[in-house]
């Protein structure tokens, strides 16, 4: 298994580009989201790559991040997702942007992504649950969140609330606020937004 290449960037034709290691020309394709970050031309480059071996080729995929391998490994082990498909579904989305989609189950953003149906996307969502979605910290927006929100998301899961009212609820809590606060304005807001839906539902 080629797990890693250090060379020199020769052609960027995407999603393939050719990569120069030691006078030997690989190549290699590559998601939209490492292709957009590559240097220019004649520019050294490390790629974190997985091959994929076929009975007809040996095809090398690469990747800027340790975690973009990690995903496309992952979506790769579904059942009738080839690596065509989780190459596509990895330049539509970020690893943090897919971690989301997972926890949310956020079906739109995974059909915007051209190949990917409704039926595909639900599939990919549950099998990736447990996978992507594990990572709470992950899941309130593309950025990292601090120690505090991701405390007060896990406790609103314990309470049995789902993924998509936690990760809503923690959106609206104060800035700089504690945990102790954050969970009982967080249960406020689901409150609220409970009640509001039994009313709307009473008035049809």
């Amino acid at each position: 298994m080629i797990g890693r290449l250090s060379g020199t960037l020769v052609e960027k034709n995407p999603p393939q580009i050719l990569l120069d290691v030691q006078g030997v020309a690989y190549e290699v394709d590559v998601p939209m989201s490492t292709f957009y970050n590559l240097p220019g031309l004649g520019e050294p480059i490390t790629l974190f790559t997985h091959l994929v071996v076929r009975e007809d080729a040996h095809l090398l995929f690469g990747f800027g991040s340790e975690s973009e391998r990690r995903a496309f490994r992952q979506l790769i082990k579904i059942s009738g997702i080839g690596a065509r498909t989780a190459l596509s579904v990895l330049s539509g989305l970020s690893v943090a942007e897919l971690a989301q989609a997972v926890v949310m189950q956020d079906t739109g953003r995974l059909t915007r992504i051209p190949g990917i149906g409704k039926k595909t996307a639900e599939r990919l969502l549950l099998e990736l649950k447990d996978k992507l979605g594990g990572e709470v910290t992950a899941v309130v927006g593309v950025h990292r969140p601090p120690p505090v929100t991701a405390d007060v998301l896990n406790a609103l899961l314990a309470l049995g609330y789902s993924d998509k009212e936690a990760v809503r609820a923690v959106k609206q809590l104060s800035e700089g606020v504690a945990v102790a606060d954050g969970i009982k304005q967080a249960l406020k807001v689901l409150a609220k937004a409970r009640m509001e839906t039994l009313r709307l539902t009473y008035e049809r």
